[in-house]
């Protein structure tokens, strides 16, 4: 089999064009993962939905272990910076070892590298945030001063506002393994995304879906972004395939509300966004800023026909109602 080259950035980066024995035209794609069980889901599942629409499309993985995956023992905010989980992925793409990187879109900073883009958002999954009590409680039957897991001061934040007894305690590691942590009874409860739970099979473990009005995800929670060197056509017309518009268009005013407020991936702040077709497509945006002991909020709403445009002016919006001095709290704590 012969491979064809093309340069970038100066060095030689495989083509997607193969040559088999028989003279038949094939193509390659290589995918950037992490090894968690949900990562090498995702990447499977993306790999699938293409060579359902590209037979000949040969796909091979990648396994990248980011700086998230090896610091573990202490919460997310304590380790700063922005792409933990996604920035070792970036630097395989941009150095033209790999042709994509699927990530969590939560998971990916609003600011993407110089040279690479998001190549597609296929169709969303579950947003909603679910509790796990091995004693199936639920948020609102949990006994005073019960701990509940999380990595996510947004969530700590919003539980806090509801229920100010409540020690929230951090808790890392794979979906597998805070899970199992929850089982053991070392929590009283934790709280995940439901998307990861639903893509592994384990959401029969879901004490409680916390409704919108409860918890608001975090912005893009439940999409997949894949990520490919912007100047990359081919790869790029090949994840168009799986491009879900009405998702790509919410995600985008979620991710320009976050980023507005100058926040990343562990600030407390939620987003969530839907698109009204009877309504010409007009897109509705709520976005939420709360202090880390759930005492101060700042919540807005509003609609657009432009994601970008929508989220900006919400981000000024919430920022007018103190949304900054919120956010200052959190950066120096």
């Amino acid at each position: 089999m012969t491979r064809a080259y093309a340069g970038c950035q100066g060095k030689p980066v495989p083509l997607l064009l193969l040559i088999n024995h028989e003279g038949k035209q094939t193509m390659k794609l290589t995918f950037a993962t992490r090894p968690s069980a949900l990562a090498r889901w995702q990447t499977q599942w993306v790999i699938n939905a293409l060579q359902n629409v590209f037979p000949n499309l040969i796909c091979e993985e990648k396994i990248i272990t980011t700086q998230g995956d090896k610091i573990l023992d202490k919460p997310l905010p304590e380790i700063g910076g922005k792409g933990l989980f996604t920035q070792e992925l970036e630097t395989e793409l941009l150095s033209g070892s790999v042709d994509c990187a699927v990530h969590s879109l939560k998971d990916l900073p609003v600011e993407a590298p110089t040279g690479l883009t998001i190549g597609c958002i296929p169709t969303r999954a579950e947003v909603r945030d679910a509790l796990i009590s091995v004693r199936g409680h639920t948020l609102s039957t949990l006994p005073t001063n019960a701990s509940i897991g999380t990595s996510s001061l947004r969530r700590a934040s919003q539980i806090l506002s509801l229920r100010p007894d409540i020690k929230t305690q951090s808790l890392r590691g794979n979906v597998d393994t805070r899970l199992r942590k929850a089982l053991d009874g070392q929590y009283d409860a934790i709280i995940l995304a439901g998307a990861g739970l639903t893509r592994l099979g384990l959401d029969k473990h879901v004490t409680e879906w916390l409704s919108l009005d409860v918890m608001l995800p975090a912005p893009g929670q439940g999409a997949l972004a894949i990520q490919c060197r912007a100047d990359d056509q081919t790869s790029l017309r090949l994840l168009a395939a799986l491009e879900d518009e009405s998702t790509r268009k919410c995600v985008t005013a979620e991710r320009a509300f976050l980023q507005g407020l100058g926040g990343g991936c562990s600030v407390p702040v939620a987003a969530y966004a839907t698109v009204n077709s009877e309504q010409s497509s007009a897109i509705s945006l709520m976005g939420l800023v709360i202090s880390e002991d759930g005492k101060n909020i700042v919540k807005v709403t509003g609609q657009g026909m432009e994601a970008l445009e929508l989220g900006k002016r919400l981000a000024n919006e919430a920022i007018a109602n103190g949304a900054s001095e919120i956010l200052k709290l959190i950066t120096v704590h």
